[in-house]
């Protein structure tokens, strides 16, 4: 654990927030979960071990059932989580061999844990432009970016004027605040303060250095309320720290926290890897490009050591929830932006962050209310993030704004009502590719750089998860069907600007 202290702070702050974190440790380990002093290794624990965290949750699980919400309810708090390039089999309740993640598995095993659960992109901006906005990113000039990258732009970002989550849940009477990474734009145009959050701590940019806070360009890039604020630890301890201390306040309105971690993001770093934060930080510095993604570092001993800790901070934050009182009225929901990175398990999907194949895409997805959703729960309704804009609008009781329809469907009759499915095929679009689901199946395409078709493929992925199975010339009307739907969606979207490419 880093203990350089946050240089703003008194000592008695920083004391408190010592005291805070050794609770975690304490916690981590009474709950089963790996703390950052008594962490050794990495795979090293035994199969046998492994296989009896992963069957417990999974074992007592069954099959969604809607119960009804309960009439004259209060208005629920709202906690929405957010993972950075964390892949779908990263949990140990998603059937990771090798990680052991017991306080998200608890979430799950209190809520509901949806086996087709999809993030907006593949990459982290317009997924969270559109998770923000409940629209497809391709509708914003901002959301064209995969993701956004360069110098900062007053069109790269999400417009100020645009309705979001928080702006319409703050005119509703909602708090709102959000913790960690934005990456929808830079200042001065763009920031969350902008965009509806009362108060927000954090990076504007992609990734960032954990310790140092620095970016590829050197530039140091953490903000409280558009100003730089200096804090040198472990960033997920910080964020940690400030969404636990936002919990325990006074509340006198319900609240929106958005808590988006880098965690398990590139630079490969665990919270006892000082060293070479300042070897990384200095060759950023220098003018060394691309220094932050890494490539020549990290493993899987320490994505799983990232991962393990990002499990034990959510431990502790769930925890205050519990110890506050206001767990039981208040909706969580834990995703990631996109699929998988180099070190992510993935199996059995097949692609992994930038493809809109299954392993691009398909992220541990988990949602508890335990007020009105019972625990216990699986489900394989596919849902993506655009969704639970609209739902969480509705369980708040409030309306879209009617002049930015959103493209998410409202899950809330189906997981608080009567249970009836929603309507709506699932689409992506990345410069290179598109897809679009509908049901079971799965429609696939390719472009060159000019956009024209280069392949098309129809998976079933209730038989085939892995999308080895090209079914488009034995299932000719399936392919023609979900084609067609699949264009007329896009035709809707914005154009990508000549030369446009992922970035990473």
């Amino acid at each position: 654990m880093s203990t350089t202290p946050n240089e703003s702070s008194s000592g008695a702050e920083s004391t408190g927030r010592r005291t805070r974190h050794a609770a975690r440790d304490s916690d981590a380990r009474a709950s089963g979960g790996v703390s950052r002093r008594s962490f050794v290794g990495l795979v090293g624990a035994t199969a046998a071990a492994t296989v009896a965290v992963t069957a417990g949750p999974a074992a007592a699980e069954q099959p969604f059932r809607a119960a009804g919400r309960p009439d004259g309810g209060q208005r629920p708090n709202i906690l929405f989580i957010m993972a950075d390039d964390m892949g779908w089999a990263d949990l140990s309740s998603y059937g990771a061999p090798h990680i052991c993640t017991p306080n998200l598995d608890r979430l799950a095993a209190r809520g509901v844990r949806f086996t087709d659960g999809y993030a907006g992109s593949s990459t982290c901006s317009p997924t969270r432009i559109g998770t923000y906005t409940g629209r497809y990113p391709g509708r914003l000039v901002g959301g064209l970016a995969e993701p956004i990258s360069g110098p900062p732009s007053e069109s790269a970002g999400l417009p100020p004027e645009h309705p979001t989550l928080a702006s319409l849940l703050r005119d509703a009477g909602y708090a709102t605040a959000m913790y960690g990474k934005w990456h929808c734009g830079e200042l001065p145009w763009f920031s969350p303060l902008k965009s509806g959050w009362d108060e927000w701590l954090g990076n504007l940019s992609g990734g960032v250095d954990y310790f140092s806070k620095v970016t590829n360009s050197g530039k140091y890039d953490l903000y409280e309320d558009d100003v730089p604020y200096q804090d040198l630890r472990y960033y997920t301890d910080i964020l940690t720290e400030r969404t636990v201390d936002y919990i325990e306040r006074p509340h006198d309105k319900p609240w929106l926290l958005n808590l988006n971690y880098t965690t398990p993001h590139w630079p490969w770093e665990g919270p006892g890897d000082q060293a070479l934060s300042d070897e990384l930080t200095a060759r950023a510095k220098s003018g060394e490009p691309r220094v932050l993604f890494h490539t020549d570092g990290g493993s899987v001993a320490k994505y799983v050591e990232m991962v393990q800790d990002l499990d034990a901070s959510i431990g502790t934050v769930l925890k205050a929830l519990r110890t506050s009182e206001q767990e039981r009225n208040t909706i969580v929901v834990f995703k990631s932006d996109n699929g998988g990175e180099r070190f992510s398990y993935q199996w059995p999907l097949r692609g992994a962050k930038q493809d809109v194949l299954e392993g691009g895409i398909r992220v541990p997805t988990i949602m508890r209310w335990p007020a009105v959703v019972r625990g216990g729960q699986v489900s394989d309704l596919p849902v993506v993030s655009m969704d639970w804009t609209r739902t969480l609008l509705a369980a708040a009781g409030v309306d879209p704004h009617p002049e930015y329809p959103m493209d998410g469907r409202d899950l809330s009759e189906h997981l608080w009502g009567s249970g009836r499915l929603p309507e709506g095929d699932l689409f992506w679009r990345v410069v290179d590719q598109g897809a679009l689901r509908r049901g079971k199946w799965k429609y696939w395409v390719t472009f060159d750089v000019d956009r024209n078709v280069v392949e098309e493929r129809l998976f079933d992925l209730s038989a085939d998860e892995r999308e080895e199975a090209d079914l488009s010339q034995k299932q000719p009307a399936e392919l023609v069907a979900l084609r067609d739907a699949w264009n007329r969606i896009e035709e809707g979207l914005l154009d990508y600007p000549p030369g446009a490419v992922r970035y990473a």
